[in-house]
């Protein structure tokens, strides 16, 4: 093996197996003497790997842990369950991981072949994980508008708000943060010049479009500052929700986008949503109505001024319907 690089490419696979390898066995597999392994050895350690070498007839060569990670050497399995389980990690919220797997998530997608991100994708849609109540975002999503955040990259989307509205939008993407085991993208609207952030559950055929910008100043110390200050995409401030429903909570778990613990389901035959939300309570308004299930608003103003327009326009209906009908 004359070509050096790809000879150094080779050692390093070798040496990241977890064994001690005697010089003569490595200078076989590589085609070439104890000598250049020698050389090749020490190539490695200037580039920063650190290569042990011990003595004796049980002695060899093994990469030892460093004090930073360099780079790794995978085989398409390795490379398949790394992406799969970088996915599933992507969609919990365990404090201080999620973000560092979208990260990494978008790292390893970039370099993926073809054919290994068929396989990534074919093992995530027949996997299933335990988690909280909600919608999930989709981890090629994630990875992808990671990617734009990084690059400093445009990038255009579709966006379906709760009422289930579609519009096209042309991002410059400044972070992700996750709320409320919810993931948000923040960035500046080109279209409406004005920032905004996105529920990344709602984004759809994410673009990035190759135009590189130089970042505008955030108002808030980060993205998850910005999301967390409720600032959405609404327009609308925070409201706060008590609604009793008389039906019990496993008949509305999930149906109304509430966040994981929002719903007591301390009584057999009702169950009680407290939280503030975020969204649009003209959906949340609509979502109760089509619920065909009775309930009260102990607490909201909000809420309660677009049920009663709702009711308003139901009335006007039934009556314009009557008078057509005499």
């Amino acid at each position: 093996m004359n070509d050096t690089p790809a000879r150094l490419l080779r050692l390093l696979s070798l040496l990241q197996t977890p064994r001690e390898w005697p010089g003569s066995e490595l200078a076989t597999r590589l085609g070439v003497t104890d000598r250049t392994v020698r050389r090749d050895i020490d190539r490695l350690r200037d580039l920063g790997y650190p290569v042990e070498a011990t003595l004796g007839v049980a002695g060899g060569y093994r990469l030892a842990a460093g004090a930073a990670l360099p780079p790794l050497l995978l085989d398409d399995e390795e490379a398949v369950a790394i992406a799969v389980g970088l996915r599933a990690a992507a969609g919990q919220a365990v404090a201080g991981i999620e973000e560092a797997s979208v990260r990494a998530l978008a790292k390893l997608e970039q370099v993926l072949p073809q054919k290994l991100r068929r396989r990534v994708r074919v093992i995530g849609a027949a996997t299933t994980t335990f988690g909280g109540d909600g919608p999930v975002a989709d981890p090629e999503v994630l990875a992808t508008l990671a990617a734009t955040v990084t690059n400093r990259e445009r990038v255009r989307f579709t966006y379906r708000d709760a009422a289930g509205t579609e519009t096209r939008r042309n991002i410059e993407p400044n972070g992700l943060a996750t709320a409320h085991r919810r993931w948000y993208l923040v960035g500046f609207d080109m279209d409406r010049e004005a920032w905004r952030s996105f529920r990344i559950d709602r984004v759809e055929k994410p673009q990035p479009t190759g135009a590189r910008f130089t970042p505008r100043e955030l108002p808030a110390v980060d993205a998850a500052a910005y999301v967390m200050g409720d600032r959405t995409d609404w327009g609308t401030p925070p409201y706060r929700v008590d609604i009793t429903i008389h039906a019990p909570a496993y008949r509305i778990s999930g149906r109304l986008g509430e966040t994981p613990g929002a719903l007591d389901a301390s009584q057999d035959r009702s169950c009680r949503l407290r939280e503030e939300r975020d969204d649009d309570p003209e959906w949340l308004a609509t979502r109760l109505i089509s619920l065909n299930i009775p309930f009260e608003v102990r607490d909201s103003p909000e809420l309660e001024a677009r049920l009663r327009a709702a009711a308003d326009r139901i009335a006007r209906a039934v009556s314009n319907s009557t008078g057509k009908s005499e």
